[in-house]
């Protein structure tokens, strides 16, 4: 696909959702089966739109990506969101929704084996802090945990909701 063809296809009727992919890429393959039920349940309100990443560089170099799979999403023509890394069905089924609606995408939401991931490594960190008495990595490891439970916690929510409220000038 060229970059005319791409900019008709996203500025025609209805949104659009882009993912970026390639037939060697390992999480490309194991999200398609979630992208194609998420586009047959939106069949006829929202578009899936895929680009083969090595057959169309052109369109990669152009949209600046960086990274497969990539999803992007198009209403009227212009970008509404990107997320870039595999994305679970119900994270899609938000994508898909949020294109219909015209409405922001909702937050990536981490996987239960995410959390465990996160928690674990910077449990680890700060036990091999204390253990070799190499004290930075005892803050290493509890912002490593952190992001294991952010989402969830009440005080970042208010700073990250305030926070992406505030515009320069504000």
């Amino acid at each position: 696909m060229d970059e005319a063809s791409f900019r008709e296809t996203v500025g025609g009727e209805g949104p659009v959702l882009v993912e970026l992919w390639a037939p060697w890429c390992g999480p490309c393959k194991v999200m398609a089966p979630s992208l194609e039920r998420a586009t047959q349940r939106y069949a006829g309100r929202v578009r899936l739109l895929k680009i083969n990443a090595d057959e169309s560089a052109e369109v990669v170099r152009s949209l600046k990506v960086y990274g497969i799979p990539t999803v992007i999403g198009y209403a009227q023509g212009k970008e509404r969101f990107r997320r870039t890394g595999m994305q679970a069905e119900g994270d899609l089924d938000g994508l898909f929704a949020a294109l219909e609606a015209g409405a922001p995408p909702p937050k990536r939401s981490l996987l239960p084996q995410e959390r465990v991931f996160r928690l674990s490594a910077g449990a680890l960190l700060a036990v091999l802090g204390a253990f070799l008495g190499t004290w930075l990595l005892l803050p290493a490891g509890a912002v490593v945990m952190f992001t294991g439970v952010y989402d969830r916690c009440p005080i970042w929510q208010a700073v990250s909701g305030w926070l992406e409220r505030k515009t320069p000038g504000d």
